[in-house]
């Protein structure tokens, strides 16, 4: 069983963070902590320039909300909002912050991710601790 468990979910209409967060409950001990962590991907420098500062706020803030509504569907979890390529960033926060265990969801897979997605891919290769991927 788990203590630290980290959920990185993906904040649109096309995923289904219920599977990943029933595997984090049947993975976690009794006093477990769940971090739900949503990874907004850096808009290039060229292209924020154009975007009026207002609108980047409200869109985070947005975000924010999101998240929130969405970690609150598991029970004492914590939201975190980081920024960065979202394999990359997983990765780091897990390293950072004691988490034993990944549940991570996994898209259907093109040609170049013969067997999970990108992403998954990338966390399952670097990350330091158990990670599960729920497909």
């Amino acid at each position: 069983m788990y203590k630290n468990i980290l959920v990185p979910v993906a904040l649109d209409k096309d995923h289904d963070t219920q599977a990943s967060f029933e595997a984090a409950r049947l993975l976690a001990n009794a006093d477990a902590e769940f971090t739900v962590l949503h990874v907004q991907e850096p808009i290039p420098a060229y292209v924020a320039s154009q975007i009026p500062e207002e609108v980047l706020a409200n869109t985070r803030k947005e975000l924010q909300e999101s998240l929130h509504r969405n970690a609150a569907e598991l029970s004492g979890a914590k939201p975190r909002l980081v920024s960065g390529s979202a394999g990359r960033a997983i990765v780091d926060f897990a390293n950072e912050n004691d988490i034993d265990c990944i549940v991570l969801a996994s898209h259907k897979p093109g040609i170049e991710n013969i067997f999970i997605g990108s992403t998954a891919n990338r966390v399952v290769h670097h990350a330091n601790c158990s990670v599960h991927v729920i497909r």
